[in-house]
């Protein structure tokens, strides 16, 4: 069933392309403009899908058009999309376990080294004592660090993920320690934040 479109403006005179519609009762746009049909140009886009298409979209229809209210919406995926990340993930990925029970010992993360050879995989597990190990798997650099440490340092009190130094990923689990969904955080500036909480943790964790 198709969406009923909403026309929020335009910045051409005489009604054509480029247009700026909003989706009532949703939070999605559907933008109006000219086809980016050149190979060079579309083989610059970043992984589009089938379903994905460009269109060239100016300045001016975003600046006045666009929504104002600097309110975050949170972008959330599924347990399964978040274990194919691993998979996809062009050169590293870093972790920051913080739980002490995990339901399933984090399956995603145990495919990441057979799944995407050749990629960097690193993650810190907070353990109540300086002498815990944590079990490796194969591609992966892992290393330890106590919970007082961690409480020093003021690191981020739940676990996260940073794939390729770009996406931060935060895992939510139920109370058996299953994860239920993961949220998704791409602005620059909360992800520098998690980045250097992730330089942190690194500098002092123990192999």
């Amino acid at each position: 069933m198709a969406r009923r479109l909403s026309k929020v403006g335009t910045n051409s005179g005489n009604g054509n392309c480029p247009t700026l519609y909003e989706v009532p009762g949703t939070d999605d746009y559907v933008v109006q403009g000219d086809t980016v049909t050149d190979p060079g140009e579309l083989s610059q886009l970043h992984r589009p899908t089938e379903r994905e298409g460009a269109v060239v979209v100016p300045r001016e229809l975003l600046a006045n058009f666009g929504p104002k209210e600097p309110v975050r919406v949170p972008q959330w995926i599924s347990p399964e999309e978040f274990g194919g990340m691993f998979t996809t993930v062009e050169h590293s990925v870093w972790g920051l376990e913080t739980r002490r029970r995990y339901a399933n010992d984090g399956r995603p993360r145990a495919r990441a080294g057979r799944s995407a050879p050749g990629k960097r995989f690193e993650r810190v597990r907070l353990v109540d004592t300086a002498d815990a190990r944590v079990r490796k798997r194969a591609g992966e650099d892992n290393r330890t660090l106590t919970r007082e440490r961690a409480a020093e340092l003021a690191l981020p009190e739940a676990d996260f993920w940073i794939f390729d130094s770009r996406v931060v990923a935060l895992p939510r689990f139920d109370a058996d320690g299953g994860q239920v969904r993961v949220e998704l955080i791409t602005n620059p500036v909360e992800v520098l934040r998690y980045a250097q909480a992730r330089e942190a943790a690194w500098h002092h964790a123990t192999p």
